[in-house]
């Protein structure tokens, strides 16, 4: 065996040579795996005693895609093109042996190589457009010729991880071999090209692929048209797009210059930016500084959820479906009835779609238990409240709690706003109580904001970061206040788009510049969605605001077929004129002066208020870092992933120009816009949200 470098070696078995790369974590496409893999083919093509080559990884997976690290920075040694080409132009047959995973630069230094083999628990795939890029090695030029056009353009725009079979099936593997036996199976099959003197198959020399969607553009037409919703706002699904059309129309080589053009493009870009902040953001926010990785964490083995409405519903399923037994609680058997029967009609659909097997469905219902007693929670390890949203009723919750739960067991509130500090002192173990706070759907919403008290304890925090990952969630550690981080930061921008529907503005401009922002929907079709009369008393109705009055006209929202909105039996929502002088009554009443408002102060004004406040929670330590802030918005309230989260976002309009704007709306409109000390610091020391 010859060590070619720290981490890649060469040895000769009879006459295959086999370079193995060995950097864990992922074997990803450092500067040093670059040399050692560039370095390892030259040797092995020099060896005469060498007939044929295989390529294979050490550790849990094959290469797992290039560096992000190394990103934006100067490049050193070989590049990945000079690997390709030591690979591809090799005079002896290269076999790319797969496990784990062959993503993005991986799954492009394995399409260089003459035959690809793989264990049938293998994955491959080209996932950059997940971080708003291509592939920029020859990715998106070489699939389409092996996979066909339709497949790629699925693969590049989706990023999907495609399991070996269906590798197999398209004909991106050339073999499948038998499971933790790849290096003699790769080696046997080397052998085989070599005994039957097969081509030195080059993809990108393969042409009946493109050719056949050569003069058919209607097949990219097709495709843009079917996921327009989907790649609504974002540039690299398109450039994706692009690529595979440069692999149809033209010569391999100019094909090439354009995918590293339009990879440039997106490279430089905001978007891509935005997106390889939130991929390392979502990371960095498991982290606690003062709560060590070591920390002991409580075994949950057994939760309890007291509450079968939506929320409570949804919340069980996250549990159920991760095989924890839960036992939901309520107070009405009609309640009890309801709850779970909703949570077998989702589990029943899941089915009907194909995403479950009917004995799915029965093991995670077999795991519910339903109750109207309380004591059943007594051996539950963790007990979430998800009861209505008054502090009398959840105080009252917890005493009972208290009593019942054994110790140790841990007590969470689903609060969206309420104090928690004040519901743990109704306990006489507040270091035991923690806000869990999903999002609905909870079953569906990655969002979980863990809400810490003063006196929770540290294994209680580090149990439920580990619990939110265990559930399939994104766990973001948050301190007490009004809203905690994600409504705090929403009643700014609530307020104001109220504000300039009585100003000027009517609620469809409002929705329709959010909504061209790349929010999903703006507040007023929200309102719509989630029914106007929720909350809404019609013994303690005033006529005070718009939405009293709509609900005082009986303009419940989508429900109902007129809300802020005029709804269609397809619900398909138009501006409602009933609505509009609904508005313009309201302001006279009131002396309101309606002017014309234009988009770009619509935006600024229920924006910049968001960013303001975001700096307010981070100068008052209720939120670690601003990163922390941004992956709130992304997963819980649909910031678009591609402007990165309201504090990113910030940062690239200039927090300079943010105080400036938010100053002259202080002066004109009043104390809603006082900047943040920490905002006008920052500006002060030419600083940005990272060294707050």
């Amino acid at each position: 065996m010859a060590a070619i470098n720290a981490v890649t070696d060469l040895t000769v078995e009879g006459d295959v040579g086999v370079v193995t790369l060995n950097s864990p974590p992922v074997n990803a496409l450092s500067a040093v795996v670059r040399e050692g893999l560039k370095g390892a083919f030259d040797a092995a093509i020099a060896d005469p005693a060498v007939k044929a080559i295989v390529l294979i990884c050490d550790g849990k997976t094959f290469i797992a895609g290039a560096d992000i690290t190394e990103f934006g920075k100067a490049m050193t040694g070989p590049s990945l093109q000079d690997v390709q080409n030591a690979i591809e132009n090799s005079p002896k047959p290269v076999v790319a042996a797969i496990h784990g995973t062959a993503l993005g630069g991986g799954l492009e230094v394995a399409l260089v190589a003459h035959y690809r083999v793989a264990v049938p628990s293998a994955k491959a795939g080209l996932p950059e457009v997940n971080i708003g890029l291509l592939p920029g090695a020859g990715g998106t030029q070489r699939l389409p010729r092996i996979v066909g056009v339709e497949k790629a353009l699925e693969m590049v725009t989706s990023g999907q991880h495609v399991p070996a079979k269906a590798a197999h099936a398209m004909g991106l593997f050339d073999e499948l071999v038998e499971e933790g036996n790849l290096r003699a199976g790769a080696i046997a099959f080397a052998r085989k090209v070599l005994a039957e003197g097969r081509p030195l198959n080059k993809v990108r020399e393969l042409s009946d692929k493109v050719e056949a969607a050569r003069g058919k553009p209607e097949i990219f037409e097709a495709f843009r048209k079917a996921n327009a919703k989907k790649f609504r706002g974002f540039m690299a699904p398109e450039n994706n797009i692009k690529c595979i059309e440069a692999a149809v129309n033209l010569p391999f080589d100019e094909g090439l210059k354009e995918e590293r053009r339009l990879f440039m493009e997106l490279m430089t870009g905001s978007q891509s930016a935005a997106q390889r902040y939130v991929f390392f953001a979502e990371r960095q926010a498991a982290k606690i500084p003062d709560v060590p990785d070591d920390t002991p964490t409580i075994p949950i083995k057994k939760v309890g959820v007291i509450g079968a409405g939506t929320m409570g519903g949804g919340i069980s399923m996250n549990f159920l479906n991760a095989g924890i037994p839960v036992t939901i609680i309520e107070a009405k058997p009609e309640n009890l009835e309801r709850g779970v029967g909703v949570i077998r009609k989702n589990y029943e659909n899941t089915a009907k779609k194909g995403r479950l097997t009917q004995d799915d469905v029965e093991k995670r219902m077999g795991l519910l238990t339903p109750s109207m007693d309380m004591e059943a929670l007594a051996d539950c390890d963790l007990i979430i409240e998800a009861v209505f949203e008054l502090m009398e009723i959840k105080k009252e919750v917890f005493t009972k709690l208290d009593a019942i739960a054994k110790p140790g067991a841990i007590l969470a509130t689903n609060t969206s706003y309420l104090n928690i500090d004040e519901i743990a002192a109704t306990t006489k173990r507040p270091e035991s109580v923690i806000g869990l706070h999903f999002f609905s759907p909870a079953n569906v919403m990655r969002l979980l904001e863990i809400v810490r008290g003063d006196k929770t304890g540290k294994e209680v925090i580090a149990t439920a970061m580990k619990l939110s990952k265990t559930i399939g969630k994104i766990g973001v550690l948050v301190g007490v206040c009004h809203g905690f981080v994600g409504n705090r930061m929403l009643a700014q921008r609530q307020r104001e788009a109220q504000k300039l529907i009585l100003e000027g503005a009517m609620p469809w401009d409002v929705d329709r510049v959010l909504y061209d922002f790349g929010l999903p929907m703006g507040p007023f079709a929200m309102s719509d969605l989630a029914g106007l009369d929720i909350g809404w008393d019609p013994a303690k109705t005033s006529s005070s605001t718009v939405r009293e009055v709509l609900c005082e006209m009986d303009r419940r929202g989508q429900k109902n077929g007129k809300g802020f909105y005029d709804y269609d039996e397809n619900r398909n929502a138009s501006p409602s004129p009933v609505v509009e002088e609904v508005i313009r009554d309201f302001a006279e009443k009131r002396q309101i002066q309606r002017r014309e408002i234009s988009d770009q102060e619509i935006l600024e004004r229920c924006l910049y208020p968001m960013v303001n406040e975001g700096a307010k929670i981070l100068e008052e330590g209720k939120a670690i870092r601003a990163s922390d802030i941004d992956i709130v918005w992304i997963n819980g309230y649909g910031w678009p992933v591609y402007r990165g989260g309201p504090m990113f976002w910030g940062e690239l309009v200039g927090l300079d120009k943010i105080l400036a704007k938010m100053r002259e709306f202080h002066a004109t409109l009043g104390d809603d816009f006082k900047p943040s000390a920490l905002l006008e610091r920052l500006v002060a020391e030419g600083k940005g949200f990272k060294d707050a």
